[in-house]
């Protein structure tokens, strides 16, 4: 191989890699928060977790190939074109061709390594992840059951527990009632004083009841009405509920077949077989046709040069995907053989790149605005140049007292900091909004061309999507930017200048640091006045795009609730009821269970098929019903009532209004006040809770990423701007596995909520203090 090929080649390599790594590494984590979810839930050994992030990557790769092939080719070609490498070549003889021949050695190992992956890798891969969900459910029960909160997640079953006692293989609970609504309309219901729960294996959970007993009522005779009560009984209950969280995705099934079942002609789904199939092939094989687009691209691009290969890449990543998504989900709907619809990218893209080669091979290809795109972005990128003539007079001859400055801050040198700062800043947070929207677009493609939905409303949805990339995306922006910024200041010398003239390290990391800090209560106020509103409006948008009905926050399958007590002698109440109207303040077929404060034991039970408030009374009026009360084994008493009230029941209309909205949809104020409302009432707040200390957390981890950027940028010497990208792809990959892992064991209850949100933070403050700290000033 000669030296010119293995030139190009590590060029381009360099590029590919860094570029599939960053596309990964956004794809890898939408799915991570779920892993780590079910990781801390299974409580799953250290192999399992690796196994399922090395699972997790093969169906990743089959995406992001493509887009690394199709990174290095412009990226490196762009930065050969830009420092007239190319021209250098060309007019020793290397032509068009041979680029060409050279980048189709990258192609033919990005193929090679494709295919074995979608066809081999990939779906062994699935099929792994899903043998593993099944293991971690099955071998491993959690006993996140909380306190005075409606446990809903086991099969057929609505638990309620007072007081809840950890140990060490097994739980103790107090005060248990359990509801089996197997039979709705009449559920049985048992009481128990208390309980030990352990692991029965083969996901489920048996339960030692101590002290209680059970009620059944026959759903066509409410006269008949069955007591037993108990000393001691074992009780299993499955823990399989109907939302379980799971590490697959919706198609991972289809992902996981080999290809002999992908082929099958008899197979009811084999439209969605034959889609999955012609996938395999075509994504590896659009290695070429990338390349071919790619290369006199690349070529062309001499003004702006690194800067025009990004810029064209994400153009080029979103058309691809673009076209094979419509194409995709056309030969779904059967209007557009298979065959057709899957290659339909591959065959246009190829015929772009024959066509823009034999192009190239006459006359250069003009790229016009975004030639001057890419020499904008790279003009602001630059480092090390000097200013004008007229400038730097004018500079001079700037009256420093005239400076507006507080303790001697900013300085001249603070403002070119933070304009450097600013400007990567700024460049980079666009950038991976524009990688975000794209993505989010590719998913809702399907949705959109199935419902036709108008071009406006998925206008308008991105554009309320963006508030919340913005909010999430800018702590790692700020972490790239900070390395680019120190890495640049770093090659050209011009922190050792600084520190020649008596400054400290520290002192030049100042500025960023202050701009760090006000960019976390930016975020902070950001989310607190505006990012829920807007969240609201693309969740509803969304909603519209996807053909479902409106979301509403009023839950409609809440029907579990406490009753308000005021201690003492009081009663304990737990109202069930199937339907409840928040506009005219009604029930329809309504229980009360009321339990003694000491024993828990059921003591009275009232039922009506229809209950309203009366606002000028002030009480509930029960309807069409009865009561009866419990003394230990037997009935005391029943009365069935056609109207009747009960001035005891002082529940106001609003303990029943429950809202649900998620912690993103509110205010840190908002989010405060509906998880007071929501504890008051018996419902799981433990994941609220953790969402609340992490409004505070998340925006103070801009802070902190600039805290541990500094020292890496500084350690990297002259390596560029690229060196500073991969290294803050690692850092970031790092804290959110760490961050996801914290906010997952806080979700179960396994550490208080605080320390959840708070402990990524405090750890790599500690961790990026102790750097700074060590790097020579």
């Amino acid at each position: 191989m000669r030296i010119l090929t293995r030139y190009i080649l590590r060029e381009l390599l360099s590029h590919a890699l860094l570029g599939g790594a960053l596309f990964t590494f956004v794809l890898f984590m939408r799915d991570l928060g779920k892993i780590l979810e079910l990781v801390v839930r299974g409580s799953a050994p250290l192999t399992d977790v690796f196994r399922i992030f090395l699972y997790t990557i093969p169906n990743t790769l089959t995406l992001t190939l493509p887009m690394s092939v199709l990174v290095g080719v412009l990226l490196g070609l762009s930065r050969l074109a830009a420092d007239s490498e190319v021209t250098a070549m060309r007019a020793s003889g290397v032509g068009v061709l041979d680029f060409t021949r050279i980048v189709s050695i990258v192609a033919v190992g990005a193929f090679a390594l494709g295919l074995a992956n979608s066809l081999y890798l990939a779906p062994r891969s699935a099929s792994a992840l899903i043998q593993i969900e099944n293991e971690l459910k099955q071998s491993q029960v959690s006993f996140e059951v909380q306190p005075r909160v409606f446990y809903e997640d086991f099969k057929d079953y609505v638990l309620y527990v007072q007081d809840v006692v950890p140990g060490v293989g097994a739980a103790q609970w107090k005060h248990v009632f359990l509801a089996d609504l197997a039979h709705p309309a009449s559920p049985l219901i048992t009481t128990a004083n208390e309980a030990v729960v352990v692991n029965g294996g083969n996901q489920t959970l048996r339960l030692s009841l101590h002290a209680g007993g059970q009620h059944q009522i026959a759903a066509n005779d409410p006269n008949q009405y069955n007591i037993s009560t108990f000393t001691d009984s074992d009780l299993p209950i499955s823990a399989g509920g109907a939302d379980d969280t799971h590490i697959t995705r919706r198609n991972t099934p289809l992902l996981a077949m080999p290809l002999r079942e992908l082929m099958r002609a008899d197979a009811p789904d084999r439209i969605l077989r034959r889609i999955e199939l012609q996938k395999r092939f075509s994504y590896p094989f659009a290695c070429f046709v990338l390349i071919l687009v790619g290369v006199p691209l690349g070529l062309s691009s001499r003004r702006g040069g690194k800067s025009t290969g990004f810029v064209l890449t994400i153009l080029l990543v979103f058309i691809y995907y673009l076209l094979s998504s419509i194409g995709e989900a056309v030969a779904r709907q059967g209007k557009l053989p298979v065959v057709a619809g899957i290659w339909a990218a591959n065959l246009v893209f190829a015929f772009a790149g024959v066509l823009l080669l034999w192009r190239l091979s006459v006359e250069t290809i003009p790229l016009g605005r975004l030639a001057s795109m890419g020499q904008w972005i790279a003009a602001r990128l630059k480092r090390g140049k000097t200013q004008s003539e007229s400038e730097q007079a004018e500079t001079v001859s700037t009256d420093r007292s005239a400076r507006r400055t507080i303790w001697g801050f900013p300085l001249l040198l603070d403002d070119y900091v933070m304009r450097q700062f600013v400007t990567n800043f700024a460049l980079v947070l666009s950038s991976f909004v524009a990688l975000s929207l794209i993505f989010s677009f590719f998913e809702l493609v399907g949705d959109i061309i199935r419902n036709r939905t108008p071009l406006v409303t998925v206008g308008d949805y991105l554009l309320n999507l963006i508030p919340y990339m913005l909010y999430n995306l800018a702590p790692l922006c700020a972490l790239i930017a900070v390395l680019v910024t120190f890495g640049a200041l770093n090659r050209t010398s011009e922190i050792t200048a600084m520190k020649a003239t008596g400054i400290s390290l520290y002192r030049i990391a100042a500025p960023v640091l202050v701009l760090a800090a006000v960019l976390a209560a930016l975020l902070f106020t950001f989310d607190e006045f505006y990012l829920p509103s807007a969240n609201k409006r693309q969740e509803a948008l969304r909603s519209v795009i996807k053909a479902r009905p409106a979301q509403t926050f009023l839950r409609p399958d809440r029907k579990w609730i406490t009753g308000q007590t005021t201690g003492g002698d009081e009663p304990l109440r737990i109202f069930y009821y199937q339907f409840f109207n928040p506009d005219m303040n009604s029930f329809a077929n309504l229980t009360v269970f009321e339990f003694q404060p000491g024993t828990f034991a059921l003591q009275r039970r009232i039922f009506a098929t229809s209950a309203h408030w009366d606002q000028s009374a002030r009480q509930w009026i029960f309807e069409n019903g009865w009561q009866r009360t419990f003394d230990k084994e037997s009935v005391a008493s029943y009365q069935p009532f056609t109207v009747s009230l009960f001035p005891e029941i002082h529940e106001q209309p609003n303990n029943f209004k429950k809202e649900f909205a998620t912690a993103q949809e509110m205010s840190f104020a908002d989010l405060t006040r509906y998880i007071n409302d929501l504890k008051q009432s018996g419902f799981d707040t433990m994941r609220l809770r953790v969402q609340l200390n992490h409004k505070i957390a998340y925006p103070l981890v801009t802070l902190v990423m600039a805290i541990l950027a500094i020292p890496f940028a500084l350690s990297m010497g002259r390596k560029g701007s690229l060196a500073g990208i991969a290294a803050a792809i690692g850092l970031a990959v790092a804290y959110w596995v760490v961050a996801g892992l914290f906010e997952a064991m806080g979700n179960v209850n396994t550490l208080p909520p605080m320390l959840a949100a708070w402990s990524p933070d405090i750890l790599f403050a500690f961790a990026g203090g102790y750097l700074l700290l060590r790097t020579p000033t």
